[in-house]
């Protein structure tokens, strides 16, 4: 979405083209024919251009087929009003930016459904909650009341789970290596009851696996506190989901239940952007004896140039840097692998910067290809060719009130309907949850002289959640999970990825642990951990993805020999 601004005086844009020529373009008369109906947030920042790309492409193929457009997630035009409520950041407590880019609300299903009632063969809607994708040709399908919170929590799971396509089907598992045939990844296939049970498959001849390992990662996948997944249609709790394989079925299937809800308050969240100066990246491969010390010469004698080139133009000094020496594991910090023969032979510089000036920024990425002849030997190339400058967008979240926000459908470019959210089964209420308790089987738990790294033990995932990322930690089994409980807590997390973590005030704890006991499950949630996040960020790994891998070298110290429990 940061990248879909309408570009000025272009109504034709900011939008996903893919999904109109490539997703629908050439199956469009098979989905006509099959009577499929087609629900999708492509839209982007102008949902109702991406319905007119679609209606001619319907019409190249001579096929009449009904296009809703769900509007409304747009608040720019209320960016004046804002400015002077009081308004500040949900995680930071910053004040509402001068300079916004953006700004769009999180829609939930309801208008979906509406649209689905309305007769709409496809729906396309702009900035929604993913899983509304899925739970809203459900209420539509089985007329699930706005009370009725453990369906829509139910049926909010099945969209959480498949929202990320492949990812449930063993995309970026912990276990990668016994994943089949990633060239024909199959991807997610959900079949959901009225009474809230699903069942979680993929096609037959496909690649990918349907496991408990691989839907329960996506479950920890990018959520924070378990019991209070807050979505605009329901409050979830996730944690006494419970996945069981099913057994017989080719490439895997899992059946799933367990999800709870409770009344969504009456705000949507927001998610606001606003320019903070622009940024560039120089990714250069080094080769050679000292590859590494050489990158990081490289890139601080680019900054030292730049920078002598500021002062004589009077110029401000960067707002930020970053250097990373890909090979060399800087990454991880303290735990990177002690180098050996003068490290690798073969590294790769990440040179990021961030300035309030775009010529200063400019100036910056002009100066990488000098390095190529007057540095370090064996810089072979910058990758992509002169760094692009960019801008910097930051985001900024808030909440505002569901009543404020007018949300319109449109089928086949006219508008048909005002949809009012109903605000009777929400609540604003502070819910008072019970913290974790310290299992008096933590304390009695047997000690051993073994050693596991947290990989013999655990799946692992993580993701991003503005600036703050999150772990997911699964138990391989359940009589391993009292043992990750007792080891791995919050502060061991803070300290283990204390290099990461940016903190604003001395005492301040960044990291919270919260537990899922149906799938002996933890889950972390680090804040100020991204560098900014997204596209705010300089570093390689702006959104955590990384984070569990990283985690999986943790050392489980002083346990009996638990591989032994569960032969």
């Amino acid at each position: 979405m940061f990248w879909m601004p309408r570009a000025a005086g272009r109504e034709d844009l900011g939008y996903t083209p893919d999904f109109v020529l490539t997703a629908m373009g050439p199956y469009i008369k098979d989905i006509h024919r099959k009577g499929v109906r087609v629900i999708s947030n492509a839209g982007g920042m102008n949902p109702l251009a991406c319905a007119a790309g679609l209606q001619e492409v319907a019409k190249k193929a001579d096929v009449d087929l009904k296009i809703a457009v769900v509007a409304g997630d747009d608040l720019m035009g209320e960016k004046d009003n804002l400015k002077g409520a009081g308004i500040t950041d949900m995680e930071s407590g910053k004040r509402f930016p001068e300079n916004i880019h953006s700004m769009n609300a999180y829609l939930g299903a309801r208008p979906i459904s509406r649209a689905l009632d309305l007769g709409a063969d496809i729906v396309v809607t702009g900035r929604c909650v993913d899983s509304g994708i899925v739970l809203g040709p459900l209420i539509h399908s089985f007329g699930w009341n706005r009370d009725e919170f453990d369906l829509l929590a139910a049926g909010s799971l099945a969209g959480h789970l498949i929202e990320c396509g492949a990812q449930c089907t063993g995309g970026i598992f912990t276990d990668w290596h016994t994943i089949p045939d990633w060239h024909n990844m199959g991807f997610p296939i959900v079949e959901c009851s009225s009474d809230g049970h699903f069942t979680l498959s993929k096609p037959p001849d496909t690649g990918g696996l349907i496991s408990f390992g691989t839907v329960a990662e996506q479950l920890v996948y990018e959520i924070g506190n378990p019991q209070r997944y807050l979505l605009p249609d329901v409050t979830c709790d996730f944690s006494q989901v419970s996945i069981t394989e099913i057994p017989g079925i080719e490439g895997g299937a899992v059946k799933i239940h367990g999800a709870k809800g409770s009344p969504p308050s009456t705000f949507y969240k927001v998610n606001a952007t606003y320019l903070n100066g622009f940024r560039a990246t120089a990714v250069c491969p080094v080769v050679g004896p000292k590859a590494v010390e050489k990158g990081r010469q490289t890139a601080e004698s680019i900054l030292k140039r730049t920078r002598l080139i500021f002062s004589q133009l009077g110029y401000e000094d960067y707002c930020a840097v970053n250097i990373q020496i890909l090979g060399s594991e800087d990454t991880y910090g303290p735990h990177a692998k002690k180098k050996i023969d003068d490290g690798p032979r073969e590294a790769v510089i990440w040179l990021a910067v961030h300035h309030k000036q775009k010529k200063a920024v400019e100036i910056f990425s002009r100066e990488i290809a000098p390095a190529g002849t007057g540095m370090a030997p064996g810089l072979t190339a910058v990758v992509g060719g002169r760094p692009r400058v960019s801008p910097v967008m930051k985001p900024f979240f808030f909440l505002y009130p569901k009543r404020n926000v007018k949300i319109n459908i449109f089928l086949n470019g006219q508008h048909v309907e005002t949809f009012q959210e109903d605000l009777t089964f929400t609540s604003d209420a502070v819910v008072s949850l019970d913290s974790p308790k310290t299992d008096d089987e933590l304390k009695d738990l047997p000690c051993g002289p073994h050693t596991y790294r947290l990989e013999d033990l655990a799946y692992t995932r993580s993701g991003d959640k503005g600036n703050s990322a999150n772990i997911g930690v699964i138990a391989r089994h359940p009589l391993y999970y009292p043992y990750l409980k007792k080891t791995l807590t919050a502060q061991a997390l803070e300290d283990y990825f204390q290099h990461l973590l940016e903190r604003e005030q001395p005492e301040e704890k960044l990291v919270t642990r919260y537990e899922l006991p149906g799938i002996h499950g933890l889950n972390f949630v680090l804040k100020n951990s991204l560098g900014g996040g997204g596209i705010a960020s300089l570093r390689s790994d702006p959104q955590g993805k990384a984070f569990g891998q990283m985690l999986l070298d943790f050392q489980i110290k002083n346990v009996p020999d638990l591989k032994s429990l569960v032969e």
